[in-house]
C-alpha cells in the first residue's frame, strides 16, 4: 500500500443531546494508529451560525484544520455544530438559534465535554479545551466549573472585556475612525469627501448598515449623507462621521434594529452578553492546576490584540502559575495574513498550528 493511502485519522459522527429536545451533530477525530487512550481536546466555536468546522469559506475552516492537525499527532478532538445550525451557516431551527443565550453556549460546551470524556479512545485525565473568538468567553467558564476534568485552556483571538460595550465600540466606531484618519485623510485636514465615504470598500461597510442609514444602496447612501450634511463635498471625521458611527453602535447595542441572522447578531444572545461577567473579571477563578495558552493575531480587527494583553496581565496579577501569551505579527482573526483594518480569510498559518501543538503536547504528557 502506498504511504499516502495509509489512514492516519479516524472519525466518529455523534449526536449530542443538549437538553429540552435540542440535539446537535458532532464529530470525534482520533489517531488511526495506536490504541489510546489519547489526550483529548474540545473545540468551542466563535460567533455566528457556524458549524463544527467553523466554515467561513471553502479554504477557511479553522476547526477542521485544528482537529485534523492534532489528530494526526496523537490527540482525540471533538467538535460540534452550534445549537440550531448545520453546515455552511445553515439555520436548521430558527427558534432554537434565535433564542440562543450565553448560558446555552456554556451549557452546550459542558454537554459536549461530557460526551468527549465518555469516548473509549479518550484519556479522561488529559482533557484540554480550545475556544476561538466568542468561544474564548465560554471556555474558561466551562473549565472553572469542571476544574478536575480540564487540564488546559487555549484561547484563540481573545475577548477580555464586554463584547458589546467595549469590543463592539472598537469594531463599529474606533476602528473605522482610525481608518478614516490614517488612510483616507491623506493630507491630515480632518476632512474626507462624501464620495470616498460611499465608495471606500471598508468604510462604506460600516455605514451601509441599515441600523445607521437604513439603506444598503450606495446611491441612496450618498444622497442621505448629502441631505444630512448639506451639499458640501467633504465631511468632518470627528464632528460628522463619528456621530454617524456612534448612532449605528447605539442602535445595535440597544437591540431595537436587530433581526436574528447567520452572523450571530441575535437580540436574545446579545442581551445576555450585557449581563455576562467579563473574562477579565472571571479568569482569575481558573484553577492553578489548569494551564492557559493565549494566541492572538496582532492585526486582529475583531478581537484586537489589546484584549489578549489585558487577559495576560490579569493572570499575572492573580499569580496564575502557568500561562503564556503568543502574538503573531500581520495575522488576523482567523490567524491568516490580514491588514489591521479587515480580517483576511484563509487557512490558519502553519507556525500557529505548530505552536498550538507544541504547547499542548508538552502539557499533555
Amino acid at each position: 500500500m502506498a504511504q499516502s493511502d495509509i489512514q492516519v485519522v479516524k472519525y466518529r459522527d455523534l449526536v449530542i443531546d443538549l437538553g429540552d429536545g435540542v440535539k446537535t451533530n458532532a464529530q470525534l477525530s482520533y489517531p488511526a494508529i495506536g490504541k489510546g487512550s489519547f489526550p483529548a481536546v474540545l473545540l468551542i466555536p466563535g460567533s455566528g451560525a457556524v458549524d463544527m468546522n467553523e466554515t467561513l469559506s471553502e479554504n477557511t475552516k479553522p476547526f477542521w484544520q485544528i482537529s485534523q492537525y492534532l489528530s494526526e499527532r496523537g490527540f482525540a478532538v471533538l467538535k460540534f455544530d452550534k445549537r440550531g445550525v448545520g453546515e455552511n451557516f445553515t439555520i436548521l431551527n430558527s427558534s432554537v438559534w434565535g433564542n440562543n443565550t450565553v448560558n446555552h453556549q456554556i451549557q452546550d460546551g459542558k454537554e459536549a465535554l461530557n460526551v468527549l470524556i465518555q469516548q473509549p479512545e479518550v484519556d479522561p485525565n488529559k482533557i484540554s479545551i480550545i475556544g476561538h473568538s466568542e468561544g474564548t468567553l465560554y471556555a474558561p467558564r466551562i473549565a472553572i466549573d469542571n476544574s478536575t476534568n480540564i487540564s488546559n485552556i487555549i484561547l484563540m483571538a481573545v475577548l477580555a472585556q464586554n463584547p458589546l460595550k467595549d469590543v463592539e465600540y472598537y469594531q463599529d466606531v474606533s476602528l473605522p475612525l482610525e481608518y478614516a484618519r490614517q488612510v483616507l485623510d491623506k493630507y491630515h485636514t480632518g476632512l474626507i469627501s462624501i464620495q470616498e465615504v460611499v465608495t471606500d470598500p471598508l468604510l462604506k461597510n460600516f455605514l451601509l448598515n441599515p441600523s445607521v442609514l437604513h439603506t444598503n444602496d450606495t446611491k441612496t447612501m450618498s444622497a442621505s449623507l448629502m441631505n444630512e450634511f448639506g451639499t458640501n463635498s467633504s465631511i468632518n471625521i470627528d464632528t460628522q462621521l463619528k456621530p454617524q458611527l456612534i448612532k449605528g453602535y447605539e442602535n445595535i447595542t440597544a437591540f431595537d434594529s436587530l433581526e436574528c441572522n447567520t452572523s450571530g447578531v441575535c437580540p436574545t444572545l446579545w442581551k445576555s452578553f450585557s449581563n455576562m461577567t467579563t473574562n477579565l473579571s472571571s479568569i482569575g477563578n481558573v484553577s492553578n492546576s489548569t494551564s492557559i495558552l493565549i494566541l492572538n493575531g496582532e492585526n486582529d480587527s475583531q478581537t484586537p490584540v489589546q484584549q489578549a494583553f489585558l487577559l495576560h496581565q490579569r493572570l499575572n496579577e492573580v499569580n496564575h502559575t502557568d500561562h503564556i501569551l503568543i502574538t503573531y505579527p500581520d495575522l488576523g482573526h482567523v490567524f491568516y495574513p490580514s491588514s489591521k483594518w479587515q480580517t483576511g480569510i484563509g487557512p490558519i498559518q502553519p507556525n500557529v498550528l505548530a505552536d498550538l501543538y507544541s504547547w499542548l503536547e508538552s502539557h499533555s504528557s
